[in-house]
């Protein structure tokens, strides 16, 4: 399992072995890792948003903590604080939940923007301040962020310029019927993921992988096809505001890491075009009248993958 492809099919066989039916989900949030980005992940309750991305920590041998958002949580409950010892008669530092490997923020439209803010800066800047000093996070620090899409009472909605932080954007369906047949087979009893005992990786293979990933080679042709294909979503009628230049960058980033995660050294067009919809569909926005049409981010970026000529 010295290769990536290994690792990649080591992660994989093993997530299955808890997580049925969630192929594309255990796949991106790998290649979230393998970038060093962070992913938001959103789907209805009870498709294995959580357990996945627990699973995951498991398997690559990362610490994992999650917070549980509500409108009460503060920016210390999640960054930490100084906490006076008695004992000490001075300050000692208490840090949050922020400062672990694979960081699990579920429903993070219930954070008040104050914290998110919190988040979020961490995410970008790679530290957090507490009482005016900087630590640094770990260095495989993830955040995997999950946000229910059908219920917006009691939310604060992310703006566009904070979605823009999250490398891709992660969209969980229901597993088919077979997946789901299987499920009800394996887990009608109290679901305890420990029996599963899943084989964590060797410390050196994640940081092999992560290396593989800034490896893959990319061409002229490919580089210009990615700038195509943003700056056709700033044009693209049904779109109101197109991708940035951070978010080509982004379209990139998980294309080398669909490459190296499907064996090869160099990106092709395939990679690009399964990279662009998990890139962008939060970067863009839909004119209102595409929007009363029932037109999603995923089909108006399809339509214009179709509406821009490949390289040969």
């Amino acid at each position: 399992m010295t290769t990536l492809s290994g690792v990649v099919s080591h992660v994989s066989d093993e997530l299955k072995k808890v997580v049925v039916g969630q192929d594309e989900l255990i796949l991106q949030a790998l290649a979230t890792v393998l970038c060093g980005g962070h992913a938001l992940i959103e789907g209805v309750p009870g498709v294995a948003k959580t357990l996945t991305v627990k699973c995951m920590a498991q398997v690559l041998n990362v610490g994992f903590r999650r917070v549980q958002c509500n409108s009460d949580l503060m920016p210390a409950d999640i960054v930490g604080t100084n906490i006076f010892d008695a004992k000490l008669a001075d300050f000692r530092i208490h840090k949050g939940p922020l400062f672990t490997e694979l960081l699990l923020v579920d429903e993070i439209n219930r954070m008040p923007p104050r914290t998110q803010a919190a988040l979020l800066e961490a995410m970008e800047e790679r530290q957090a301040t507490i009482d005016g000093v900087s630590y640094l996070l770990p260095k495989y620090f993830t955040v995997f962020a999950t946000q229910n899409p059908i219920e917006f009472e009691g939310t604060y909605p992310l703006p566009e310029a904070q979605l823009d932080r999250f490398l891709l954007k992660i969209s969980v369906g229901y597993p088919d019927f077979a997946s789901e047949v299987k499920i009800l087979n394996e887990h009608d009893e109290r679901f305890d993921a420990e029996k599963f005992a899943l084989t964590a990786l060797t410390p050196e293979a994640l940081e092999e992988a992560r290396a593989t990933v800034a490896a893959v080679n990319v061409e002229a042709a490919l580089m210009e096809y990615v700038a195509r294909l943003v700056r056709k979503t700033r044009e693209w009628a049904a779109i109101r505001l197109g991708a940035s230049p951070r978010a080509a960058l982004a379209v990139l980033r998980v294309s080398r890491a669909f490459a190296a995660m499907d064996g090869r050294e160099f990106i092709i067009p395939d990679d690009v075009k399964a990279a662009v919809k998990c890139t962008l569909r939060h970067r863009i926005l839909l004119n209102p009248e595409a929007e009363l049409e029932g037109v999603t981010a995923d089909e108006a970026l399809e339509q214009v993958i179709r509406a821009v000529e490949v390289p040969k």
